[in-house]
């Protein structure tokens, strides 16, 4: 089977194509960008508490909690990959 391309694996309705290999990149990168917004909200919300909070947040909390959510996005995105190539090889 060759490839269709994105258009031709979204329109095939024998799924014998999947689109999740092409939009993973994507998908990556639109949650880094949520995953940024956040942090500038979370910044933002404890500035408006007081200086220090504001503070803890912007150095210490929050850049450990983008740390941590950017792992378990990685890693959920890793396993997902990983079941599509397992099936790529048993197709094969």
């Amino acid at each position: 089977m060759g490839q269709k391309g994105f258009l031709g694996a979204l329109f095939d309705l024998s799924f014998s194509e999947f689109i999740t290999g092409k939009l993973i990149k994507f998908l990556y990168i639109l949650l880094l960008i949520v995953l940024v917004i956040g942090y500038l909200g979370v910044v933002i919300a404890g500035f408006s508490n007081s200086a220090l909070q504001g503070l803890l947040m912007m150095f210490i909390i929050g850049p450990i909690g983008v740390l941590l959510y950017l792992i378990m996005i990685r890693v959920y995105l890793e396993i997902i990959m990983v079941i599509f190539r397992i099936e790529e090889n048993t197709r094969k």
